[in-house]
């Protein structure tokens, strides 16, 4: 059994496409994945899934299930915990940077071609700076996130790729749970 992460792309934000964790765990659950635990109500969810299937298999059957079952129509980005690891480990930000709150990781669907790539710059008279690393950006946001034209909804038009972007403690929690091997907390 290997470690997923599920990041949903839009969900409980503004209002829109509510889904409730209750309802998303007993969801993961009965599509037969274990140890599911929720993280936040921004649609984290970390759970084991047998092989062999492939990540893009896996998150289109998630895909499908929670528009069936739940009526919501979204992205689903799915990450490994080893992967998740390794982008924990490749944040070229985190020495320059004392404060989380100013880091972030945008989560890419896919990895991008080199002339996608080409098109994402940094807008003018922005303070923020990205580092693209395969399928993941990693962003520094020194005036916040609420205040950079660097956000996702951007990273989506420039590249033409489905995004979610989650703050650097987000990234952390995941990568704690889904490198923790005891059971599942009550509640989560």
């Amino acid at each position: 059994m290997t470690k997923h992460i599920a990041l949903l792309r839009g969900i409980n934000v503004g209002g829109h496409a509510k889904i409730a964790m209750k309802d998303l765990r007993g969801l993961f659950t009965g599509m037969g994945f274990e140890a599911v635990q929720t993280y936040l109500q921004s649609g984290n969810v970390v759970f084991g899934a047998p092989e062999p299937q492939t990540p893009a298999e896996l998150a289109a059957r998630i895909e499908e299930r929670i528009a069936q079952e739940l009526g919501v129509s979204l992205t689903v980005v799915l990450r490994s915990a080893g992967s998740l690891a390794r982008t924990i480990a490749a944040n070229p930000y985190l020495g320059e940077e004392d404060d989380p709150a100013k880091l972030h990781v945008t989560f890419l669907a896919r990895e991008p071609s080199a002339e996608q790539a080409a098109r994402l710059e940094v807008p003018a008279g922005e303070s923020a700076v990205f580092t693209l690393a395969g399928d993941e950006i990693h962003l520094h946001v020194p005036d916040g996130y609420g205040r950079t034209k660097l956000n996702n909804a951007f990273i989506e038009r420039r590249l033409g790729i489905p995004a979610t972007t989650r703050n650097w403690r987000t990234v952390g929690a995941l990568h704690a749970l889904a490198a923790d091997d005891s059971p599942p907390t009550p509640g989560r």
